[in-house]
């Protein structure tokens, strides 16, 4: 069985969200669905986050794109309409021990609170609104689909993507347009890039069979 989780969202920054969901965690046990609920699409958007990591590298290592992909993707659907995706009800439902999550969100919130020093709201008509919200959400969905091209033996195949999405999980859900563009930017490369590789391939295989 499955369900939705809708959310409301927030101009809070990442850290103040994280930092809010553990004050909250007044009971000995939390759902996954509550802690998802919470953080709203600044959850979503870290986590976006946390899965482009392994990408940036010049060659990852082959499938993982794949799969890392198809979450982002999932994440990008769900930023664009401002819900959660399907879950399964006894993941969403499964009770997680506070005593031993606590401790793990106060080193992401040590993290977090460092690039809050270099990332704030800037340029809003790139980060603020609905419809600015589904654009990026969209530009994210696109980056997940390049990330999952099976390219990853290629030097920068997974890294250009990985570096987009990076940009656009942290810009978004800090509101900071100039991250949001860099992310843009760096899908742009990446298409310019793979449309290189895509030209001198069929250049290559003309000149075998010429």
């Amino acid at each position: 069985m499955t369900t939705t989780i809708g959310f409301s969202d927030t101009d809070k920054s990442t850290s103040a969200v994280l930092q809010d969901v553990i004050n909250s965690m007044d009971d000995e046990y939390v759902t996954l669905r509550q802690i998802l609920e919470r953080m709203g699409e600044s959850g979503l958007l870290l986590l976006c986050g946390l899965l482009s990591l392994p990408f940036l590298v010049p060659v990852s290592i082959p499938g993982v794109s794949t799969v890392f992909g198809a979450g982002i993707v999932l994440i990008g659907i769900a930023v664009t309409f401002n819900r959660l995706p399907w879950l399964p009800q006894k993941l969403a439902d499964r009770k997680l021990e506070r005593a031993r999550l606590v401790p793990v969100l106060e080193r992401g919130l040590k993290i977090l609170r460092k690039v809050d020093l270099y990332v704030r709201p800037r340029l809003p008509g790139l980060s603020v609104g609905s419809v600015v919200n589904r654009f990026n959400g969209l530009i994210l969905t696109a980056a997940g689909v390049l990330l999952m091209m099976p390219l990853s033996f290629i030097p920068f195949s997974n890294t250009l993507p990985g570096v987009a999405i990076l940009f656009l999980s942290t810009g978004i859900s800090q509101r900071d347009g100039v991250v949001v563009a860099l992310g843009h930017l760096m899908v742009v490369l990446t298409l310019v890039y793979f449309g290189a590789l895509a030209y001198f391939a069929v250049a290559a295989g003309q000149n075998l069979l010429g």
